[in-house]
Protein backbone atom coordinates (compact mmCIF):
# COMPACT_ATOMS: atom_id res chain seq x y z
CA UNK A 1 0.00 0.00 0.00
CA UNK A 2 1.44 3.41 -0.96
CA UNK A 3 1.56 6.48 1.28
CA UNK A 4 -1.09 8.14 -0.85
CA UNK A 5 -3.41 5.21 -0.46
CA UNK A 6 -2.75 5.00 3.28
CA UNK A 7 -3.62 8.66 3.81
CA UNK A 8 -7.21 8.22 2.65
CA UNK A 9 -7.95 5.40 5.10
CA UNK A 10 -9.88 6.64 8.17
CA UNK A 11 -8.01 6.35 11.44
CA UNK A 12 -4.67 5.63 9.69
CA UNK A 13 -1.77 8.03 9.35
CA UNK A 14 1.74 7.47 8.08
CA UNK A 15 4.76 7.87 10.32
CA UNK A 16 8.40 8.27 9.54
CA UNK A 17 10.39 5.21 8.49
CA UNK A 18 12.51 5.63 11.64
CA UNK A 19 11.68 3.00 14.20
CA UNK A 20 9.16 4.36 16.71
CA UNK A 21 9.69 4.31 20.44
CA UNK A 22 9.08 0.88 21.92
CA UNK A 23 10.32 -1.06 18.89
CA UNK A 24 12.66 -4.02 19.42
CA UNK A 25 15.18 -5.46 16.97
CA UNK A 26 15.44 -9.23 17.30
CA UNK A 27 18.65 -11.21 16.92
CA UNK A 28 17.62 -12.42 13.46
CA UNK A 29 17.31 -8.82 12.28
CA UNK A 30 13.53 -8.64 12.27
CA UNK A 31 11.78 -5.79 14.04
CA UNK A 32 8.96 -6.04 16.56
CA UNK A 33 6.84 -2.88 16.48
CA UNK A 34 4.73 -1.57 19.37
CA UNK A 35 1.09 -2.60 19.59
CA UNK A 36 -1.11 -0.95 16.96
CA UNK A 37 1.73 -0.44 14.42
CA UNK A 38 2.70 -2.40 11.32
CA UNK A 39 4.96 -2.29 8.27
CA UNK A 40 3.34 -1.31 4.99
CA UNK A 41 4.34 -2.94 1.71
CA UNK A 42 6.51 0.06 0.77
CA UNK A 43 8.51 -0.23 4.01
CA UNK A 44 6.93 2.69 5.83
CA UNK A 45 5.24 2.26 9.20
CA UNK A 46 1.58 2.89 9.84
CA UNK A 47 -0.36 3.11 13.09
CA UNK A 48 -4.00 3.43 14.07
CA UNK A 49 -5.33 6.38 15.98
CA UNK A 50 -6.74 4.83 19.18
CA UNK A 51 -9.55 6.87 20.67
CA UNK A 52 -9.96 6.99 24.42
CA UNK A 53 -13.21 5.75 25.98
CA UNK A 54 -14.62 9.30 26.50
CA UNK A 55 -13.72 10.14 22.89
CA UNK A 56 -15.49 7.03 21.57
CA UNK A 57 -18.57 7.85 23.66
CA UNK A 58 -18.59 11.45 22.40
CA UNK A 59 -18.20 10.28 18.80
CA UNK A 60 -21.08 7.78 18.98
CA UNK A 61 -23.22 9.44 21.66
CA UNK A 62 -26.46 8.68 19.78
CA UNK A 63 -25.87 4.92 20.08
CA UNK A 64 -24.86 5.15 23.73
CA UNK A 65 -28.13 6.84 24.65
CA UNK A 66 -29.88 3.50 24.02
CA UNK A 67 -28.10 1.90 26.99
CA UNK A 68 -29.01 4.61 29.52
CA UNK A 69 -32.34 3.10 30.61
CA UNK A 70 -31.03 -0.50 30.79
CA UNK A 71 -28.07 0.68 32.86
CA UNK A 72 -30.38 2.58 35.24
CA UNK A 73 -32.58 -0.52 35.55
CA UNK A 74 -29.61 -2.72 36.37
CA UNK A 75 -28.21 -0.26 38.91
CA UNK A 76 -31.55 0.07 40.75
CA UNK A 77 -32.83 -3.50 40.61
CA UNK A 78 -29.64 -5.60 40.31
CA UNK A 79 -26.67 -3.83 41.85
CA UNK A 80 -28.50 -1.68 44.39
CA UNK A 81 -29.98 -4.64 46.32
CA UNK A 82 -26.49 -6.12 46.67
CA UNK A 83 -25.92 -3.63 49.48
CA UNK A 84 -28.49 -5.52 51.51
CA UNK A 85 -26.28 -8.64 51.53
CA UNK A 86 -24.56 -7.15 54.57
CA UNK A 87 -27.39 -8.50 56.74
CA UNK A 88 -26.10 -12.00 55.99
CA UNK A 89 -23.35 -11.11 58.48
CA UNK A 90 -25.37 -8.93 60.88
CA UNK A 91 -28.64 -9.37 62.73
CA UNK A 92 -31.64 -7.74 61.16
CA UNK A 93 -35.12 -7.15 62.55
CA UNK A 94 -38.01 -5.31 60.87
CA UNK A 95 -37.69 -1.60 61.65
CA UNK A 96 -33.89 -1.75 61.96
CA UNK A 97 -31.49 -0.02 59.64
CA UNK A 98 -31.22 -1.74 56.26
CA UNK A 99 -27.66 -2.64 57.26
CA UNK A 100 -28.78 -4.49 60.39
CA UNK A 101 -27.25 -4.07 63.83
CA UNK A 102 -24.54 -5.62 65.95
CA UNK A 103 -21.05 -6.81 64.99
CA UNK A 104 -20.20 -8.75 61.85
CA UNK A 105 -20.58 -12.48 62.37
CA UNK A 106 -20.52 -15.76 60.48
CA UNK A 107 -23.28 -17.15 62.71
CA UNK A 108 -25.89 -17.43 59.97
CA UNK A 109 -23.42 -19.01 57.53
CA UNK A 110 -22.58 -21.67 60.13
CA UNK A 111 -26.28 -22.21 60.86
CA UNK A 112 -27.32 -23.20 57.36
CA UNK A 113 -24.12 -25.18 56.70
CA UNK A 114 -24.87 -27.27 59.77
CA UNK A 115 -28.53 -27.88 58.89
CA UNK A 116 -29.46 -31.21 57.34
CA UNK A 117 -32.58 -29.62 55.87
CA UNK A 118 -30.47 -27.15 53.88
CA UNK A 119 -28.36 -29.89 52.30
CA UNK A 120 -31.50 -31.82 51.34
CA UNK A 121 -32.79 -28.68 49.65
CA UNK A 122 -29.39 -28.12 48.02
CA UNK A 123 -29.38 -31.65 46.55
CA UNK A 124 -32.93 -31.13 45.25
CA UNK A 125 -31.67 -27.95 43.59
CA UNK A 126 -28.72 -29.76 42.00
CA UNK A 127 -30.86 -32.62 40.67
CA UNK A 128 -33.66 -30.44 39.28
CA UNK A 129 -31.20 -27.91 37.85
CA UNK A 130 -29.12 -30.64 36.20
CA UNK A 131 -32.16 -32.36 34.69
CA UNK A 132 -33.53 -29.07 33.39
CA UNK A 133 -30.16 -28.06 31.92
CA UNK A 134 -29.52 -31.41 30.21
CA UNK A 135 -32.83 -31.23 28.34
CA UNK A 136 -33.53 -27.51 27.89
CA UNK A 137 -30.10 -26.54 26.55
CA UNK A 138 -29.67 -28.91 23.55
CA UNK A 139 -33.33 -29.13 22.48
CA UNK A 140 -33.55 -25.51 21.14
CA UNK A 141 -30.42 -26.22 19.07
CA UNK A 142 -31.94 -29.40 17.63
CA UNK A 143 -35.26 -27.67 16.88
CA UNK A 144 -33.47 -24.72 15.25
CA UNK A 145 -31.48 -27.08 13.02
CA UNK A 146 -34.68 -28.90 12.01
CA UNK A 147 -36.49 -25.63 11.27
CA UNK A 148 -33.50 -24.46 9.25
CA UNK A 149 -33.89 -27.51 6.99
CA UNK A 150 -37.55 -26.78 6.20
CA UNK A 151 -38.10 -25.43 2.70
CA UNK A 152 -41.86 -24.90 2.97
CA UNK A 153 -41.86 -21.45 4.62
CA UNK A 154 -45.55 -21.36 5.58
CA UNK A 155 -45.25 -24.61 7.50
CA UNK A 156 -42.04 -23.35 9.11
CA UNK A 157 -43.77 -20.18 10.35
CA UNK A 158 -46.68 -22.17 11.74
CA UNK A 159 -44.31 -24.45 13.67
CA UNK A 160 -42.38 -21.46 15.01
CA UNK A 161 -45.56 -19.69 16.13
CA UNK A 162 -46.91 -22.78 17.89
CA UNK A 163 -43.57 -23.43 19.63
CA UNK A 164 -43.29 -19.78 20.78
CA UNK A 165 -46.77 -19.57 22.34
CA UNK A 166 -46.07 -21.47 25.62
CA UNK A 167 -43.38 -18.92 26.51
CA UNK A 168 -46.05 -16.20 26.84
CA UNK A 169 -48.22 -18.15 29.26
CA UNK A 170 -47.92 -16.97 32.85
CA UNK A 171 -46.54 -19.33 35.48
CA UNK A 172 -49.92 -19.42 37.24
CA UNK A 173 -51.65 -20.66 34.08
CA UNK A 174 -48.96 -23.29 33.46
CA UNK A 175 -49.20 -24.57 37.04
CA UNK A 176 -52.99 -24.60 36.77
CA UNK A 177 -52.75 -26.77 33.65
CA UNK A 178 -50.32 -29.11 35.43
CA UNK A 179 -52.65 -29.41 38.42
CA UNK A 180 -55.64 -30.21 36.22
CA UNK A 181 -53.70 -32.91 34.40
CA UNK A 182 -52.21 -34.40 37.56
CA UNK A 183 -55.24 -34.71 39.84
CA UNK A 184 -57.25 -37.89 40.08
CA UNK A 185 -59.34 -38.16 36.94
CA UNK A 186 -57.05 -35.83 34.97
CA UNK A 187 -56.14 -36.60 31.37
CA UNK A 188 -52.50 -37.39 32.20
CA UNK A 189 -53.42 -39.63 35.11
CA UNK A 190 -55.97 -41.54 33.04
CA UNK A 191 -53.44 -42.05 30.24
CA UNK A 192 -50.84 -43.40 32.68
CA UNK A 193 -53.35 -45.76 34.29
CA UNK A 194 -54.08 -47.35 30.91
CA UNK A 195 -50.51 -48.69 30.81
CA UNK A 196 -49.80 -48.82 34.56
CA UNK A 197 -53.06 -49.62 36.41
CA UNK A 198 -51.36 -49.70 39.83
CA UNK A 199 -49.60 -46.37 39.38
CA UNK A 200 -50.44 -43.81 42.07
CA UNK A 201 -51.98 -40.49 41.08
CA UNK A 202 -49.31 -37.95 40.07
CA UNK A 203 -50.72 -35.45 42.52
CA UNK A 204 -50.09 -37.94 45.32
CA UNK A 205 -46.70 -39.16 44.07
CA UNK A 206 -43.81 -37.27 45.72
CA UNK A 207 -41.28 -38.27 43.02
CA UNK A 208 -43.44 -36.91 40.18
CA UNK A 209 -42.45 -33.27 40.79
CA UNK A 210 -39.09 -33.50 39.04
CA UNK A 211 -40.20 -34.94 35.68
CA UNK A 212 -43.28 -32.71 35.71
CA UNK A 213 -41.16 -29.61 36.24
CA UNK A 214 -38.61 -30.58 33.56
CA UNK A 215 -41.29 -31.44 30.98
CA UNK A 216 -43.08 -28.15 31.62
CA UNK A 217 -39.79 -26.26 31.21
CA UNK A 218 -39.11 -28.04 27.91
CA UNK A 219 -42.60 -27.14 26.70
CA UNK A 220 -42.24 -23.49 27.69
CA UNK A 221 -38.64 -22.72 26.68
CA UNK A 222 -37.67 -24.88 23.69
CA UNK A 223 -39.47 -22.88 21.01
CA UNK A 224 -38.47 -19.51 22.41
CA UNK A 225 -34.86 -20.65 22.75
CA UNK A 226 -34.58 -21.26 18.99
CA UNK A 227 -34.74 -17.54 18.18
CA UNK A 228 -31.06 -16.80 18.81
CA UNK A 229 -29.93 -19.98 17.06
CA UNK A 230 -32.07 -19.26 13.99
CA UNK A 231 -30.60 -15.76 13.85
CA UNK A 232 -27.08 -17.22 14.12
CA UNK A 233 -27.83 -19.70 11.32
CA UNK A 234 -28.52 -16.84 8.92
CA UNK A 235 -24.88 -15.72 9.27
CA UNK A 236 -23.44 -19.02 8.01
CA UNK A 237 -21.93 -18.48 4.56
CA UNK A 238 -23.85 -20.36 1.83
CA UNK A 239 -20.63 -20.86 -0.10
CA UNK A 240 -19.45 -23.20 2.65
CA UNK A 241 -22.43 -25.46 1.96
CA UNK A 242 -21.68 -25.37 -1.77
CA UNK A 243 -18.07 -26.33 -1.12
CA UNK A 244 -19.18 -29.16 1.17
CA UNK A 245 -21.55 -30.47 -1.52
CA UNK A 246 -18.71 -30.49 -4.05
CA UNK A 247 -16.69 -32.56 -1.59
CA UNK A 248 -19.53 -35.08 -1.44
CA UNK A 249 -20.89 -34.15 2.00
CA UNK A 250 -24.52 -35.04 2.70
CA UNK A 251 -26.91 -33.03 4.86
CA UNK A 252 -25.69 -34.65 8.07
CA UNK A 253 -22.01 -33.92 7.34
CA UNK A 254 -22.89 -30.39 6.25
CA UNK A 255 -24.65 -29.87 9.58
CA UNK A 256 -21.75 -31.32 11.54
CA UNK A 257 -18.89 -29.60 9.70
CA UNK A 258 -20.51 -26.33 8.54
CA UNK A 259 -23.67 -25.47 10.47
CA UNK A 260 -22.60 -26.32 14.02
CA UNK A 261 -19.16 -24.62 13.74
CA UNK A 262 -20.97 -21.57 12.32
CA UNK A 263 -23.14 -21.18 15.43
CA UNK A 264 -20.51 -22.41 17.90
CA UNK A 265 -19.93 -18.98 19.45
CA UNK A 266 -23.67 -18.52 20.10
CA UNK A 267 -23.85 -22.00 21.63
CA UNK A 268 -20.88 -21.31 23.93
CA UNK A 269 -22.26 -17.95 25.12
CA UNK A 270 -25.69 -19.42 25.92
CA UNK A 271 -24.05 -22.43 27.56
CA UNK A 272 -22.12 -20.16 29.93
CA UNK A 273 -25.21 -18.07 30.70
CA UNK A 274 -27.27 -21.20 31.40
CA UNK A 275 -24.56 -22.57 33.66
CA UNK A 276 -24.65 -19.30 35.62
CA UNK A 277 -28.36 -19.75 36.31
CA UNK A 278 -27.97 -23.47 36.98
CA UNK A 279 -29.16 -23.17 40.60
CA UNK A 280 -31.74 -20.48 39.87
CA UNK A 281 -34.46 -22.91 38.80
CA UNK A 282 -37.99 -21.57 38.36
CA UNK A 283 -38.87 -20.16 41.78
CA UNK A 284 -42.46 -19.17 41.05
CA UNK A 285 -43.38 -22.43 39.33
CA UNK A 286 -41.87 -24.66 42.03
CA UNK A 287 -43.35 -22.55 44.82
CA UNK A 288 -46.83 -23.06 43.39
CA UNK A 289 -46.23 -26.75 42.63
CA UNK A 290 -45.03 -27.66 46.13
CA UNK A 291 -48.02 -25.92 47.72
CA UNK A 292 -49.88 -29.25 47.76
CA UNK A 293 -47.43 -30.51 50.41
CA UNK A 294 -46.85 -33.89 48.74
CA UNK A 295 -44.23 -32.51 46.31
CA UNK A 296 -42.44 -30.42 48.97
CA UNK A 297 -39.88 -33.12 49.87
CA UNK A 298 -38.38 -33.46 46.39
CA UNK A 299 -39.40 -30.08 44.95
CA UNK A 300 -38.10 -27.73 47.64
CA UNK A 301 -35.08 -25.83 46.26
CA UNK A 302 -32.88 -23.02 47.62
CA UNK A 303 -35.11 -20.24 46.31
CA UNK A 304 -38.30 -21.69 47.84
CA UNK A 305 -36.41 -22.54 51.04
CA UNK A 306 -35.23 -18.92 51.37
CA UNK A 307 -38.82 -17.73 50.81
CA UNK A 308 -40.28 -20.06 53.43
CA UNK A 309 -37.59 -19.62 56.08
CA UNK A 310 -36.46 -16.08 55.36
CA UNK A 311 -39.68 -14.25 54.54
CA UNK A 312 -42.47 -16.40 55.96
CA UNK A 313 -40.40 -17.45 58.99
CA UNK A 314 -39.03 -13.95 59.62
CA UNK A 315 -35.36 -15.12 59.63
CA UNK A 316 -34.16 -12.40 57.29
CA UNK A 317 -30.44 -12.63 58.02
CA UNK A 318 -30.50 -16.41 57.72
CA UNK A 319 -32.38 -16.27 54.42
CA UNK A 320 -29.97 -13.65 53.05
CA UNK A 321 -26.99 -15.84 53.97
CA UNK A 322 -28.48 -18.80 52.08
CA UNK A 323 -29.27 -16.62 49.05
CA UNK A 324 -25.74 -15.21 49.07
CA UNK A 325 -24.37 -18.75 49.11
CA UNK A 326 -26.42 -19.60 46.01
CA UNK A 327 -25.21 -16.46 44.22
CA UNK A 328 -21.55 -17.19 44.95
CA UNK A 329 -21.88 -20.71 43.55
CA UNK A 330 -23.49 -19.30 40.41
CA UNK A 331 -20.64 -16.79 40.06
CA UNK A 332 -18.02 -19.53 40.35
CA UNK A 333 -19.87 -21.65 37.79
CA UNK A 334 -19.86 -18.75 35.30
CA UNK A 335 -16.12 -18.11 35.70
CA UNK A 336 -15.32 -21.82 35.58
CA UNK A 337 -17.44 -22.55 32.49
CA UNK A 338 -16.06 -19.46 30.75
CA UNK A 339 -12.47 -20.59 31.36
CA UNK A 340 -13.17 -24.14 30.19
CA UNK A 341 -15.02 -22.92 27.08
CA UNK A 342 -12.17 -20.56 26.16
CA UNK A 343 -9.58 -23.32 26.44
CA UNK A 344 -11.58 -25.99 24.62
CA UNK A 345 -13.28 -23.97 21.87
CA UNK A 346 -11.57 -20.57 21.80
CA UNK A 347 -14.94 -18.85 22.37
CA UNK A 348 -16.01 -17.23 25.63
CA UNK A 349 -17.92 -14.32 27.14
CA UNK A 350 -14.71 -12.43 27.92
Amino acid sequence: MSNAEAEVLPGIEPVTPDLPKGSKVRKDGTVRLPKGMWFREDGTIGHANHLTVPQRIAKHWQLHTFVILPVIMFVIFRYGPMVGNIIAFRRYNPGDSMFGHGPLTLLFIKQFIGQKMFWNVFMNNIIIGLLAFVFTFPLPIILALLLNELKFMKFKKVVQTISYLPHFLSVVIVVGIIMELSVSGGILNNAIHIFFPNWANLFQNASAIRPIYVISEIWQTTGWGTILYLAALTTVDEQLYEAAKLDGAGRWRQTWHVTLPGIRHTMVVLFILNIGTFLAVGFEKLLLLISNGVWLGQGDVIATYVYRVGLQGGQYSFGTAVGLFESLIGLMLVFGSNTIARRLTGSSLW
